[in-house]
């Protein structure tokens, strides 16, 4: 029997973190068909399987830039509070049922005020939205926390950038723990254009997080170090530089590592050739998560299995992997809630046999 079948009940019982998980990349088919007939972006003959198909990417993608296509129709359909705030409680409940029990999720609120909002009545619908989703979920007697990360956008003016940082400093009170910039790597290369908003995110207290290696390998990596992040989303070329390997350990810069959709976006010919194992097995601190759940048709608990076969990694080493998501957390703020966290895993660990010691 595979990793995957053995482990399987592990795997779903496992306490799960998920850092790196996209709103906008995450919508169930059935609400964006219901929320984009009812806004017009469909034609009248729309059906569930187109819909479906123009949410997810192909597997593989060409490059990046086709990857982020996906994209294009949440955008379109996500520009009212009321449609923000049903797709970030819909999506609470979707990691709640993976077994997640804390998730930092992540979007770029500048990217839906074509309807009017301002950047901030954006992060207010989704903060709405999630505390909704936490309540029914709590209601059903699952423990979970959600917090949420503001992402600037590459191609965005440095200016607009900034502004997006003070307002995410604002809305700290409102769940918002993270400062990251995403968006189109090729086109867009030095994260530098975009430091000040980063001293921004710093000094309001913001966890700091780039999006790097998406294209342009190791180099693109560690040019997003200079602006002295605590985590890396993606980063995996950095296998492919041993002195860059050391930096990240000797700095502890997490690496929130997301296999099928580096796989997705084209990044390694094979999915068993993602170099998760080796950047872990060289001390490099990372962490694992989706990225885009419906971009992907992917959930967290197969992106696990996923790492044990076909990636090798052994349950222990996922285990750690895990582990070191509580403490990679941006909670810095929060210490009480990633105290309860860790007695919560240490306690599962010290009860199942397959972790006990580990």
């Amino acid at each position: 029997m595979t990793s995957i079948g053995t482990h399987r009940d592990l795997i779903a019982r496992l306490p799960k973190v998920e850092l790196h998980l996209h709103l906008d990349g995450s919508l169930r088919p059935a609400t964006a068909l219901e929320l984009g007939s009812a806004r017009g972006v469909f034609g009248p003959h729309i059906t569930p399987a187109v819909v479906t198909s123009r949410l997810r990417a192909p597997m593989p993608c060409r490059d990046q830039a086709e990857l982020l296509a996906a994209f294009e129709l949440p955008l379109a359909i996500l520009q009212d509070a009321e449609a923000l705030e049903r797709v970030a409680a819909e999506l609470v409940e979707d990691i709640a049922d993976d077994g997640t029990i804390y998730a930092e999720v992540r979007w770029a609120p500048a990217l839906h005020v074509r309807g009017g909002l301002t950047v901030r009545q954006v992060i207010d619908a989704v903060a709405s939205g999630t505390k909704a989703g936490l309540a029914r979920v709590r209601r059903g007697g699952r423990g979970m926390e959600v917090r949420l990360i503001v992402v600037a956008i590459r191609s965005h003016a440095p200016a607009d950038n900034e502004a997006v940082a003070r307002v995410a400093v604002a809305a700290a009170g409102a769940g918002v723990v993270g400062f990251d910039l995403a968006g189109p790597e090729a086109a867009y290369p030095d994260p530098l254009e975009h430091r000040r908003a980063f001293a921004i995110a710093r000094a309001g207290g913001l966890g700091l997080s780039v999006h790097a290696g998406e294209w342009g390998g190791a180099a693109q990596v560690r040019r997003a170090l200079a602006l002295d992040p605590r985590r890396i989303a993606h980063g995996a070329p950095a296998a492919d530089d041993p002195a860059l390997m050391a930096e990240l350990t000797r700095r502890g810069v997490t690496l929130d590592l997301c296999p099928s959709s580096n796989w997705q976006a084209g990044l390694v010919a094979r999915l068993a050739d993602h170099p998760l194992p080796r950047l872990l097995r060289a001390g490099v601190p990372v962490t694992l998560s989706t990225d885009d759940r419906t971009v992907s048709d992917l959930t967290l608990p197969l992106e696990y299995a996923r790492a044990l076969d076909p990636l090798g990694l052994s349950v222990g080493e996922l285990w750690g992997v895990d582990r070191h998501a509580v403490d990679a957390a941006f909670l810095d703020g929060e210490p009480v809630v990633r105290d309860r966290l860790r007695i919560m895993f240490d306690a599962f660990a010290a009860g199942e046999p397959a972790l006990a010691g580990g």
